[in-house]
């Protein structure tokens, strides 16, 4: 019986966690990767010198038993091919073109599809060749409150399922466990299952990434509603804003690429396997329907935050209007009395001096009760009286 995805339709395999990577580091800067040059030939290779050299590791399974062993050279792979009904060759790290030619050579990869590997900055793609179909999307990651993404490609054909990951670290343990505990109908199913498992795997863990964005976002909103305006406020909430933007854009082409694993009637593509694609297809529309709604809160909270300053930044300019306004016939009194005119009203009266001070004293004393009439000091607005007809 299978088991229920996240999105109550039928699925095998629900995908696993995020496996915890380092602690949290500091905003990393856009790595500029290296591409071949303008107008090289399609088909050149060429590896970024600051990734990673590859490390490989074969996981070779059937319904009787599963072989698991770390590769030292890629020549060590046909020797192991077609020993279980499928072999999965895993290759972590993208920093050696030479084994990269080895591995295609020995599944009789394109050139072109071993140069979308390499350029890591691809749109998630499905694409089609003769003997194997590889399939292209990104795989999520936190790092410190930054969600990015790597790429991930998988090759699979006919006995075989070849994966590229960027850098040592992913998501795909469970279905490993699986593999070695033989639960489910992973270790009964061909290539194209074993690919749709690794597929739903990794969209299953952007839930994680999304739900803590959505955390993030209601703490920011407790602040922003409270009037607590703490340090980086703004930074936080562009943060989150950024982070859905990266998940976005690595799931937005996954509709399309799930819908021609759909379309595909090869016959290394079953009708089974293409009723599980159903189930992921719901995953990434249940993802997409999540980040459009949090992109939308998000760009509600800036706009909520901004609009809460500048009412704080408004209250704060009437207040000194206000006080303003109620120096300024102050102002002109003392200013009268402060004349040297030998002859003026009050000037040699004996009591000039509270005179002067009792009509400053009145002077304010009847706009600060103009001003709270009017609302612009406290209390409530005055109602205008009803109009007769």
């Amino acid at each position: 019986m299978a088991e229920s995805g996240r999105s109550g339709t039928p699925a095998e395999e629900p995908g696993g966690a995020l496996t915890p990577r380092d602690p949290p580091a500091p905003r990393r800067r856009r790595r500029r990767e290296r591409m071949p040059g303008p107008g090289a030939p399609p088909g050149i290779l060429v590896a970024d010198p600051d990734a990673p050299k590859p490390v490989i590791r074969v996981l070779a399974y059937g319904p009787d038993g599963v072989d698991e062993r770390d590769i030292q050279s890629p020549d060590e792979i046909p020797a192991l091919l077609g020993k279980r009904a499928v072999t999965w060759v895993q290759v972590a790290g993208l920093g050696d073109v030479a084994v990269l030619e080895k591995l295609g050579a020995i599944f009789h990869l394109h050139r072109l599809a071993l140069e979308d590997v390499l350029n890591t900055r691809q749109r998630p793609k499905f694409e089609h060749y003769e003997g194997f179909h590889l399939l292209i999307l990104r795989m999520p990651e936190m790092v410190g409150e930054e969600a990015t993404t790597q790429q991930f490609a998988i090759f699979f054909g006919p006995g075989f399922v070849l994966t590229f990951d960027e850098r040592p670290g992913d998501c795909l343990d469970p279905i490993r466990q699986r593999l070695r505990d033989g639960k489910g109908r992973l270790r009964a199913a061909g290539p194209d299952y074993l690919a749709y498992a690794l597929l739903d795997s990794i969209i299953d863990a952007y839930f994680p990434v999304v739900e803590l964005e959505g955390e993030r976002l209601d703490e920011l909103e407790e602040d922003v509603l409270k009037g607590v305006s703490p340090q980086g406020l703004v930074g936080r909430i562009h943060g989150v804003r950024r982070n859905l933007l990266t998940v976005r854009r690595a799931l937005w082409p996954l509709r399309e690429v799930i819908s021609a694993l759909q379309r595909e009637e090869d016959a290394a593509v079953t009708a089974e396997t293409r009723l599980y694609l159903r189930d992921v297809y719901d995953h990434v529309i249940n993802l997409l329907d999540v980040l459009e709604n949090l992109r939308e809160i998000g760009a509600g909270l800036m706009e909520l935050h901004l609009s809460a300053v500048s009412n704080r930044m408004n209250e704060i300019m009437k207040v000194l209007t206000v006080i303003s306004t109620i120096f300024m016939p102050l102002t002109f009194i003392v200013g009268v009395y402060g004349m040297n005119f030998d002859v003026m009203p009050e000037l040699r009266w004996k009591y000039g001096y509270l005179f002067a001070i009792g009509l400053m004293v009145a002077a304010v004393v009847v706009m600060v009760m103009f001003f709270r009439r009017r609302g612009w000091l406290g209390g409530s607005v005055a109602e205008a009286p009803p109009r007769r007809s």
